[in-house]
């Protein structure tokens, strides 16, 4: 992986090349960007141009990372439990599925991950084992006497045992060790290590940047690139996951619609709460990570209706498949006097989830709150 296949972000591989020509490398730097937005493939690049800066054969270890197999490029990224690894999983037992992945899309997602080596339905993480196991890699000398690399993937998911473990070494590393840490949600990750972290943010990629890409690569017409481009927010594993339409979105849609339509008749109609019920309890079997990408299409429904209702159709791109159901009939249902709260709602929610909460019930609470909160009038600012 190489600055010249990563897509757009040129002021970000501008200043990480320069970085290195001017020998002024931070041994510590934290790499923030929504999902799809290239912070692993940069961080993978810049690895990779940092080890061949300070090898004595540079050919050959461009070639090593090439393959991902320099023994001074360390990985350390969520895992769970799964059929072949029962105890004490540790990142290292998941190197021939995580070079698979790489390869596969660079710009995937933790979801994709954990559906990649068949555990999507539980949650992974960055734990003890994995931080003493990172301890162990990074005292021993490195191989070709240049630098060593740690990228911890999804630093967000290290828990507080893991975090502390690494809290020294982060901050005082042997010497010419690289941390780069890439994260989604960069207030998940304890401060103290935050503040030893050289933070880049990374922006969403642009629709140009998206389309030209899947026009390069993928051989589609520039009208079909750009609509999925737009659809795409910013987020290429959401465009290649469009193109090959494979997305949870038509799943999600129907999972939304369902859910609104009976939240909306509940109120006033305690007959449809049986409904809510077996809905919560039907999503509440699909895994945690499932729930918590379907909470995050939710936001993106609602938000969209929001940027209708206010007149702003440049910003939809949402195109509801669903029959007799139309974008523009729900709109005017979201609106200032309730989105906060439906937000709040739904991050609430998913804050739940992600700490092994009772599905059913969360779903369900945020179910009949849904109901009144529908139902909420916009107050007229001008009365």
């Amino acid at each position: 992986m190489t600055f010249d296949k990563i897509i757009g972000l040129e002021h970000i591989k501008k200043h990480l090349t320069a970085s290195v020509e001017s020998g002024r490398i931070p041994h510590a730097q934290l790499f923030v960007g929504n999902e799809g937005s290239g912070t692993l493939a940069t961080a993978v690049a810049y690895a990779q141009l940092l080890l061949s800066s300070s090898s004595n054969n540079p050919d050959a270890s461009k070639i090593k990372c090439e393959k991902l197999q320099h023994p001074d490029l360390h990985f350390a990224f969520p895992v769970t439990t799964t059929d072949a690894v029962k105890n004490h999983p540790i990142s290292n037992l998941f190197l021939e599925e995580w070079r698979d992945f790489l390869f596969g899309n660079p710009y995937g997602s933790l979801f994709d991950w954990l559906k990649h080596i068949g555990v999507e339905n539980k949650q992974g993480q960055i734990g003890v084992d994995e931080a003493e196991d990172i301890v162990k890699k990074l005292s021993l000398k490195s191989y070709e006497g240049g630098f060593k690399v740690m990228i911890i993937w999804m630093a967000e998911k290290m828990n507080v045992a893991a975090s502390n473990k690494l809290l020294k070494l982060i901050e005082e590393p042997p010497a010419k060790t690289i941390f780069l840490l890439v994260a989604e949600d960069e207030g998940q990750i304890i401060n103290t290590i935050k503040s030893r972290c050289q933070a880049l943010h990374f922006p969403a990629l642009t629709e140009s940047d998206i389309a030209n890409e899947l026009v390069n690569k993928h051989e589609i017409s520039h009208n079909e690139a750009m609509r999925i481009a737009q659809q795409s927010e910013g987020n290429f594993n959401k465009a290649l996951h469009l193109l090959h339409k494979d997305s949870n979105d038509l799943v999600f849609e129907e999972w939304f619609i369902t859910w609104i339509r009976s939240a909306f008749k509940a109120k006033g109609n305690a007959a449809v709460i049986q409904d809510l019920i077996n809905w919560s309890e039907a999503i509440s079997k699909s895994g945690r990570e499932t729930q918590k990408q379907f909470i995050q299409y939710c936001l993106h429904f609602f938000r969209q209706a929001l940027l209708l209702n206010y007149g702003t159709p440049d910003l939809v791109y949402l195109t509801p498949q669903t029959a007799n159901f139309k974008l523009e009939k729900f709109a005017p249902f979201i609106h200032s006097g309730n989105i906060l709260s439906i937000e709040k709602e739904l991050n609430d929610a998913q804050y739940h989830i992600e700490r092994n909460g009772n599905a059913k019930i969360i779903l369900l609470d945020l179910s009949i709150k849904l109901t009144r909160l529908l139902h909420t009038k916009e107050q007229n600012l001008n009365t």
